[in-house]
This record gives C-alpha cells, sequence and structure tokens, in this order.
C-alpha cells in the first residue's frame, strides 16, 4: 500500500508540473519568438534532420580514402553429398563428408588514384572424413590494383568525395536560407497577430466611445435636445460597433493559434505580446543590396553545383570512350600441408607454416587493356547530350541572375515607399487624435451632431488601421530583404551560413 501511494503521489505531482507548465504565459517579443522558432519549428527540425544526414554521408565519403581491415571467417561449415566420377570401368558414387575451418584477415587500402592496395592473410582447414585426411593451407598476398583510366580521366573515389562535400555545403546553405525563410514566416505571423490585437484594441476604444457617445445621446433624447431618430442612429452605431467588436477577438483567436503553430509551441500554451511600434529608419543602398544577394543567393549556388557536377559526369562519359585497363600485382606466400585426420589442428598449422617458409613464393604483375575501336559515335553523342544539359543550366542561371536583380530592386523600392508612407501616417495620428478630441467636445456641447462625430471617429480608426498596416508592410519589407540577400540590413551586417 505504500509503494501504490507514492506512485499515485508522484502521478498527481507529475500531472501538477504538466499543468502548471501549460498554464503559466510567456511573453513573446518579435526576437524571442524567431529564437523559439529556430529551435522547434517543424521545418527546422526537418532539416536539422537533413543536415545531419548529408554530414554523415560526407562523413562515409571521407572514410572512404580510410584503410579498411576485414576478418571472413567459417567456423565450421561441414558438407555431406553423394558424388560421382567416371573410369574405364563405369560410374562409381561415394560418399563425401567434410568440415572446414577458415580464417581470412585482410587490410584494404583506398589509395587516391582510385586503385587498391592490399594484404591478406589466412589460414584454411578442411576435414575429408572418407578419406581419413586432412588439408591444411595458410596463404599470405600483398597486391595491388590500379584502373589505368584513373590516372588521366575520371576518378571515382575523389568525385563522390567531392559531390559529398557539395551536397553537405548545399545543404549548410538551404538550412540557412530556410532559417531566413523562418525569420520572416515568425515575423509576418508575429505583425498579422499584432494586427489582430491592434484592430481589436480598437475595436474596443471605438466600442467605449460609442457608448458613451450613446449615453450622451440618450441624455440629451430624454432632455429633448436631439430628435429621436438621431438617437436611435447613435444605438444602432453601438451595436455595429459591439459586432466589430465580437469579430476582431474571434479573428484575434485564429491568428493566435497560427502563429502558436508556427513557433511549435502547443496550443493550449498561453502567450502574452510584447508589442513594440516604434521603429529605426534604414536606408538602403541599393547596389550593395544587389551585389549581396547575388553573391549569396541559394538559387545562384545551386545552379553552380549543378554545373560543377554535370562535368563531373561527362568526365565519367568520356572515360567510357576511352583506353581502359587495370594494372594488377600480387606477391605471396602459400604453405600446405596433407596430414592424418587425427592430427591436431595445431601442428597441422604449424607445419603448413614451415611449407610456406621452405616454398618459393608466387609473384606476378600484368596490365590488362580494353580498347574501343568503333562504337559508331555513341559516346560523343553522349557527352554531347550532356553538354546541352550545362548550356540549358547556364541559360538558366543567367535568367535567374537577372529575376534576383529585379526582386530585390522591387524589394527596396517597396522598402522605401512603405517608410515613406509610415512617416507620413504618423503625423496622420496625430492630427486624428486630436480632430476627434475636439468632435467629442463639441457633441458634448450640441455644436455638432451624432454623424459628424460618426464620421471623425470613424477617420481616427482608419488612421490607427492604416499606420498599423504601413508599420508592419515597412517591418516585413526589411525581413524579406533579409532573407533575399542574407544581409541584415537594420543591424548593417552579413547573415554568416
Amino acid at each position: 500500500m505504500k509503494i501504490f501511494s507514492i506512485i499515485i503521489s508522484l502521478f498527481i505531482l507529475s500531472s501538477f508540473q504538466s499543468f502548471a507548465q501549460e498554464d503559466k504565459v510567456i511573453k513573446l517579443d518579435l526576437e524571442t519568438s524567431i529564437a523559439i522558432a529556430k529551435e522547434q519549428s517543424f521545418t527546422m527540425q526537418r532539416l536539422r534532420e537533413s543536415l545531419k544526414g548529408a554530414g554523415y554521408q560526407l562523413n562515409a565519403a571521407t572514410s572512404s580514402f580510410k584503410t579498411k581491415i576485414t576478418l571472413d571467417l567459417v567456423a565450421p561449415e561441414y558438407d555431406e553429398r553423394i558424388t560421382s566420377y567416371q573410369d574405364a570401368s563405369g560410374l562409381t558414387y561415394f560418399s563425401d563428408k567434410q568440415l572446414s575451418y577458415s580464417a581470412n584477415l585482410t587490410i584494404n587500402q583506398p589509395l587516391p588514384t582510385d586503385g587498391r592496395l592490399f594484404i591478406s592473410s589466412g589460414v584454411f582447414n578442411t576435414d575429408d572424413y572418407d578419406q581419413d585426411e586432412q588439408l591444411t593451407r595458410t596463404t599470405t598476398r600483398i597486391g595491388l590494383s590500379q584502373p589505368i583510366q584513373s590516372l588521366y580521366m575520371y576518378n571515382d573515389i575523389k568525385t563522390q568525395f567531392k559531390k559529398a562535400k557539395m551536397n553537405y555545403d548545399l545543404t549548410s546553405k538551404r538550412l540557412k536560407r530556410n532559417e531566413l525563410n523562418v525569420i520572416y514566416n515568425v515575423s509576418s505571423a508575429f505583425y498579422t497577430l499584432n494586427q489582430s490585437k491592434e484592430r481589436m484594441s480598437i475595436a474596443e476604444k471605438s466600442l467605449k466611445r460609442l457608448q458613451e457617445a450613446y449615453d450622451i445621446a440618450q441624455n440629451k433624447y430624454n432632455a429633448g435636445l436631439i430628435r429621436e431618430v438621431e438617437a436611435l442612429q447613435v444605438e444602432v452605431d453601438l451595436g455595429d460597433a459591439k459586432n466589430k467588436y465580437d469579430l476582431s477577438q474571434v479573428e484575434y483567436e485564429k491568428n493566435l493559434n497560427f502563429f502558436k503553430q508556427t513557433l511549435g509551441l502547443s496550443l493550449d500554451q498561453k502567450v502574452e505580446l510584447i508589442s513594440d511600434f516604434n521603429y529605426v529608419p534604414v536606408n538602403v543602398n541599393l547596389r550593395k543590396a544587389i551585389d549581396q544577394g547575388l553573391k549569396n543567393r541559394l538559387e545562384l549556388k545551386e545552379k553552380q553545383i549543378q554545373i560543377e557536377m554535370a562535368n563531373l559526369d561527362i568526365k565519367r562519359t568520356k572515360a567510357q570512350g576511352v583506353i581502359s585497363g587495370n594494372i594488377n600485382a600480387y606477391y605471396d606466400f602459400v604453405g600446405v600441408t596433407q596430414t592424418d585426420i587425427d592430427i591436431h589442428l595445431e601442428d597441422a598449422i604449424k607445419d603448413s607454416w614451415k611449407n610456406l617458409k621452405d616454398r618459393p613464393a608466387n609473384f606476378g604483375v600484368g596490365l590488362k587493356l580494353k580498347i574501343p575501336i568503333l562504337d559508331w559515335g555513341q559516346n560523343r553523342s553522349r557527352v554531347r547530350a550532356a553538354q546541352t544539359s550545362i548550356n540549358e543550366t547556364m541559360i538558366s542561371l543567367e535568367e535567374e541572375t537577372m529575376t534576383i536583380e529585379r526582386e530585390i530592386i522591387s524589394i527596396v523600392n517597396d522598402l522605401n515607399s512603405s517608410l515613406r508612407r509610415l512617416q507620413l501616417l504618423d503625423k496622420n495620428v496625430d492630427v486624428a487624435e486630436k480632430s476627434f478630441a475636439i468632435s467629442q467636445s463639441r457633441f458634448s456641447n450640441g455644436d455638432i451632431d451624432s454623424q459628424a462625430l460618426a464620421l471623425d471617429r470613424e477617420r481616427l480608426d482608419n488612421a490607427h488601421i492604416s499606420h498599423l498596416q504601413a508599420y508592419i508592410s515597412y517591418k516585413l519589407n526589411l525581413a524579406n530583404l533579409m532573407r533575399k540577400t542574407f544581409y541584415d540590413f537594420e543591424k548593417d551586417k552579413e547573415i554568416i551560413y
């Protein structure tokens, strides 16, 4: 019972901690939101796994240059079968029972020339139960194998390493590009949520103002100072304001959940936005922005790598149409002993080793060539087909360069335009605030009717909304320019990848 009570207590404690964690309110500004998204967003998690995979492939390609050691064991293998042989007296069948043991150690050293140097040493033993004898053999061989076309045409081991390295570099750049995309998407979701929050705040303020206007209108109507239709109009406006406030709350909740998903947070997590609508005007040098974009954009680097890989493939295709072959050389020692099956295996191996030392070594060297004589232009056509693919990629690279330049010019123009609009709307909000305060006072004094007050109130709401939209447009243009150029113009520093 005591153990059961402990388990129940731990369960309740963990449930309380989990609840407390979900109930905790996280305060988020834009920088904190971006930091969370970089760690927890689903996009970044997938990309980090992709980078790990590319890293493992690069490690595998690097390891292809290193020494490999393998041990082959047969421990043991038993065969029992019926065998036949033909002689002058006819066909004879006999039983064949054999038990085999073997161990062979191979040290294989790949060469940067695509060849290999190896040392192999092993012991092989076969017990023949029908002949009551055992055959023991020890061998040691040093060898070299070298494809000759790798010396002057296409080197596979270096090519695979180069491709793995390019793939890793490309994946690293892709991770950084998508990190900038995450920054932009988080910024967009953050400002959209702020916009919903501000619209809700504006709707709430408008509702309060209309409630005040409604109270004033009712007092005036009861005092006989205004007509019934005017009082009813204020009541209709109040109902419309309540409806707009309700809709703004629904829109805020929808954008809040999308924001949480973008960051990789639970939808149950409570968050509180920390908003700062102050800004510092940023002057962007157009030529610098274009140069940074052309230097860093992944689309251009991808096409450059495609061209480089295609050139490697052309070399491989050309290698299929030239003289090829292998240089092979070996030097080995062999020791053999045939003894009675009852002889201990250790003694048989010693006799075999003694025989190896007494027996002259074997050696050999050879050059095998394969010379293409006639292929009816097949290889040449394949090379030319691959070259047309490179030409196509180069044209696409030129077009992409122009697209990037045009895109950055457009973003910089939009940025400057949104900045000018934002600065103009700063003054517009101040004017609208002062104008509405005057109109509210005049309405209270009976100098203007409810329709004139409603127009000023609508003008004030629109001024706040327009200012908010201009601010968001300006900040998103800055974030967009950063992801398109890999340069942070607000902090005046390059994004390192």
